[in-house]
């Protein structure tokens, strides 16, 4: 429910003559006006410096004050403490403050069900999902398979198991690491690290066989060399063509599915307002952030970091948070990534 302005008989006098007469103007027909930010807009991030997320609060600053979309300044603010709960936790007790969003992705479902943290994504206000991210299988360049096929065949016959890395544990890498072995029939040694960036480290050093990470987090070593893609994890192929390693570009990646390996999955990006805010100032921000998607700066970043981009808003972007998270309650299940289910 919106906030209303008094409660309780708390209204003073002058409240209660502005709201009176903002009424009567609504009453005549005299438009009110549109809500916007009256001082400085925060941008939470559930991670620490550098990462993904961060990188994204810092695009989305950027384009903002860059474009003049906001008369208020913008800050970011990172709380990636205890795997991003922090965060969750500091948006579900700011109710009913609109000056706050924070930059949500699956955390939202795997941590309360992985730790018990009692957060519900509903706690707060869902405003837009403004990108999705594709996963990619990624191998050593120096291992001689080159595709999901000669991958799966090497993977079922090893003694010990392939080590796949990833970020973190019973989160996303987690979770496809799963998705392979009940698809391929093959088992894998999972090695959580710190961010995708070590876990890309690792890779190349040969301490693991292979990586499931975002674009943005191998791309470096893809170019270098080091890296093969083998599939991305999608139903439709990443749409950049721009070449990035040697002759291949991300849309040359074949889908997982096209490779005879049916698996799909993608991470959201998305964009929540504290809970029990006031319906006009959700739309401030669904309009800042449709504005926000026809920037350079976030065409810009969308492209470099390989990301899908995607703009859902309103029962369409609820619809999906429903599916996305029953989707990851059934894997997490499957897998005995819920708390007190061992």
């Amino acid at each position: 429910m919106p906030n209303t302005p008094c409660r309780a008989g708390r209204c003073g006098a002058a409240t209660a003559i502005a709201l009176t007469t903002s009424l009567l103007g609504l009453t005549a027909g005299t438009p009110a006006l549109a809500w916007e930010p009256q001082k400085s807009v925060e941008i939470v991030v559930a991670a620490g410096a550098g990462g993904a997320s961060d990188q994204m609060a810092r695009m989305l600053q950027a384009a903002i004050q860059k474009n003049d979309l906001m008369k208020q300044p913008v800050v970011v603010s990172l709380k990636g403490g205890a795997s991003g709960a922090e965060a969750l936790m500091y948006m579900k007790q700011g109710a009913g403050d609109p000056h706050k969003f924070v930059i949500a992705y699956s955390l939202i479902y795997t941590l309360p069900l992985a730790a018990k943290l009692p957060f519900d994504w509903r706690d707060l206000t869902p405003v837009s999902i403004v990108a999705f991210d594709q996963f990619v299988l990624w191998s050593n360049a120096t291992k001689p398979y080159t595709d999901v096929a000669s991958f799966t065949a090497a993977a079922k016959g090893a003694q010990p198991p392939f080590k796949i890395g990833g970020t973190g544990s019973k989160r996303e890498d987690h979770i496809l690491t799963v998705f392979l072995e009940k698809r391929t029939g093959a088992k894998f040694t999972y090695l959580p690290y710190k961010s995708g960036g070590e876990a890309a480290t690792q890779l190349v050093g040969g301490h693991v066989d292979a990586n499931v990470n975002n674009p943005s987090e191998n791309v470096e070593v893809w170019r270098a060399g080091q890296v093969r893609a083998l599939c991305v994890f999608d139903n439709t192929r990443i749409a950049y063509k721009s070449k990035v390693a040697a002759d291949q570009s991300w849309n040359d990646i074949p889908t997982c599915k096209e490779k005879g390996l049916d698996i799909e999955y993608t991470m959201l990006r998305g964009i929540f307002l504290p809970g029990k805010v006031a319906p006009d100032q959700v739309a401030f921000y669904v309009d800042l952030f449709k504005k926000i998607a026809q920037t350079p700066e976030y065409k810009d970043y969308m492209e470099k970091q390989a990301l899908k981009p995607a703009f859902l808003t309103g029962a369409e972007m609820t619809s999906f948070l429903e599916k996305d998270e029953a989707l990851h309650k059934q894997l997490m299940t499957e897998a005995g990534f819920v708390a007190g289910t061992n």
